[in-house]
């Protein structure tokens, strides 16, 4: 496949640093263009157009300190696909990456995939940042496809798995091409969505990584739990618990979203539940609502091919062939941290991380349950008194994962107290 290799120096890279702009390939990507930068953390690329702050608008709280100041190359690219979902940089082309480069290099990698249905920049604020401030190179993917249709492109997420695994290889290449040796280490992470694909690799693809962290990912088992057995009930009972209806509230409690997170319900039911249970179940069974397309937003339970009363266990026989491809197991083969909020009203603490840790019996795995944390920091922002960030606590769990590396566990799986000060986030 030909590839279009474009190197540009800006004025912010001093002459006698020009050798450190030497062009480096991409391999297996259709296009690429390269440009060195005086800082590749979101202080200097949100100025220099090198980022997009929609890809992680909401993603993080404001008081999440950005560094600053670390000068590098930065690629940005994509391998060849038929979809056309991602509009970054007017190329109507999925499969976009971007890899950054510091000059200070400490010889490791991080990869990641987007969380949700994002774009590859989604984790520069949460993730990259911190991660190139302390020199590793840093690789990121959109996963193949992207937005609210992105059931569209046929097998979206298995696809999802296969882009990761295509980055990581290219991203080790291009970082031996780079510094003159491979990376000594390798650590996949990632929210959500990308916390699953760490799961999943780590599974999977364990040759390619170290470890990894898992920031709340996504659980799919073909028996369940799965976002399509407990996003419908809350869709049924919320607007009788809006009315008043008690017994709606214990139904609510009873998926798992727990007494004392009523004060997300609201905002997780207008932006998050009816459309994910929607556009997923399109995904894994879209002959559900025959010829419509991701069903009808907000419908009435009892109305016809509603989603408020999908049922995924009477519909095991044409969904779970779909799951199954995409499911995880617990066989790690490789270490992992897992971190989860125990106010994620997204994906529910007992009906995901909980369940995935009893999966891996302990092998491989510590599992910390961050007491007021949810689903995306940006909501601490709305409710600081009532949520804690789990940016902090993914920074905790990554130093920790360096140590286990060099041959010190982490501390034992627990269940993680909101601090006094919630800008740490103590493992133990």
């Amino acid at each position: 496949m030909w590839c279009v290799l474009l190197v540009l120096t800006l004025a912010v890279i001093a002459p006698a640093d020009v050798r450190h702009c030497a062009p480096v390939n991409v391999p297996g990507a259709a296009y690429q263009q390269q440009v060195c930068l005086g800082d590749l953390t979101t202080t200097g690329t949100v100025a220099s157009g090198h980022t997009d702050p929609a890809d992680w608008a909401g993603l993080t709280s404001a008081a999440l300190p950005t560094p600053s100041g670390v000068p590098g190359i930065q690629v940005d690219g994509y391998f060849p696909d038929s979809s056309t979902t991602n509009t970054n940089h007017g190329w109507l082309h999925d499969s976009q990456f971007v890899l950054r480069l510091p000059d200070r290099w400490n010889g490791g990698l991080v990869v990641t995939g987007s969380p949700g249905v994002r774009e590859q920049y989604a984790n520069d604020r949460a993730i990259g940042d911190w991660v190139l401030a302390r020199g590793y190179a840093f690789a990121a993917t959109d996963k193949g496809n992207t937005g609210v249709r992105f059931y569209r492109d046929g097998a979206a997420i298995e696809e999802w798995n296969r882009r990761l695994t295509q980055l990581t290889i290219a991203a080790k290449a291009v970082v031996a091409q780079r510094y003159g040796r491979p990376p000594h280490r390798t650590i996949a992470t990632g929210l959500s969505n990308g916390g699953y694909l760490v799961r999943w690799q780590l599974e999977n693809r364990p040759w390619l990584y170290d470890g990894g962290v898992d920031w709340e990912g996504t659980l799919w088992t073909v028996p369940g739990p799965n976002l399509l057995t407990f996003l419908p009930p809350a869709l049924r009972a919320y607007p009788a618990y809006l009315a008043g209806d008690e017994r709606a509230h214990a139904d609510l409690v009873a998926a798992e979203f727990p007494a004392g997170s009523e004060f997300l319900w609201d905002y997780h039911y207008r932006y998050y539940w009816d459309l994910t249970q929607r556009i997923y179940r399109e995904e894994l069974d879209p002959g559900f609502d025959g010829p419509l397309e991701a069903g009808v937003p907000f419908c009435v339970p009892g109305s016809p091919a509603c989603d408020a009363d999908y049922d995924y266990a009477a519909r095991r026989s044409i969904a779970g062939p779909a799951v199954a491809p995409i499911a995880l197991s617990g066989r790690l083969k490789k270490p992992l941290i897992t971190l989860h909020g125990t106010y994620d009203v997204l994906l529910p603490i007992s009906r995901d991380s909980d369940v995935y840790a009893a999966m891996t019996r302990g092998h491989q795995h510590r599992y910390y349950r961050v007491e007021q944390g949810t689903h995306v920091d940006g909501l601490v922002d709305v409710y600081p008194d009532r949520l804690r960030p789990l940016a902090p606590c993914h920074r905790s769990a990554f130093e920790a994962l360096e140590r286990w590396l060099d041959g010190t566990p982490p501390p034992p799986s627990a269940t993680l107290p909101r601090p006094a000060d919630t800008g740490t986030c103590p493992l133990g």
